[in-house]
């Protein structure tokens, strides 16, 4: 049992990396905006094939993975304009922990894949996720994440619904 405490909420962890064979996929979705997050997490669990956990703090996400074993979550899906930690930071703290978890920006800005690589190189991001975004397409798109070998084929998803 861990004894997990956040800024606004305690919670009791009974989970192992057992008792995920055979579960949804876990996401976890970080938003500084929490009628977003609600309305994300409604629509991406009411077919019970994923499971989602959403912060709306950066460092708040940063503790909840630390205390988690590797390969808890399978994606996490981070905004990058959020106070405090931002998104580019929170996914550094992420790759620090686990180089291996696949990590997807939701923005409501236009993003140029090569130009914001060679703004920032040292964030090697795929995916990017244009809000607004129905959940029926970000539902397509986090399968496409999910099943993505890393060749970054299929980077982006555009607004439309």
């Amino acid at each position: 049992m861990k004894l997990i405490i956040y800024d606004n909420h305690i919670k009791i962890q009974y989970m192992t990396e057992s008792n995920k064979i055979n579960s949804p996929p876990r996401i976890m979705i970080v938003d500084d905006e929490s009628d977003i997050l609600s309305v994300i997490k409604r629509g991406l669990e009411s077919k019970n094939d994923f499971r989602v956990e959403t912060f709306s703090k950066g460092d708040d996400a940063i503790n909840n993975f630390q205390n988690h074993p590797p390969k808890y979550y399978d994606l996490v899906i981070t905004d990058i304009r959020m106070p405090k930690i931002n998104g580019f930071e929170l996914y550094r703290r992420i790759k620090e922990n686990d180089p291996t978890m696949k990590i997807a920006f939701i923005t409501a800005f236009e993003i140029n894949k090569e130009e914001f690589s060679k703004v920032i190189p040292s964030v090697d991001v795929t995916h990017f996720i244009s809000k607004p975004v129905s959940i029926s397409k970000l539902r397509e798109k986090i399968k496409s994440i999910l099943e993505d070998d890393g060749d970054g084929a299929d980077a982006d998803t555009s607004n439309d619904n």
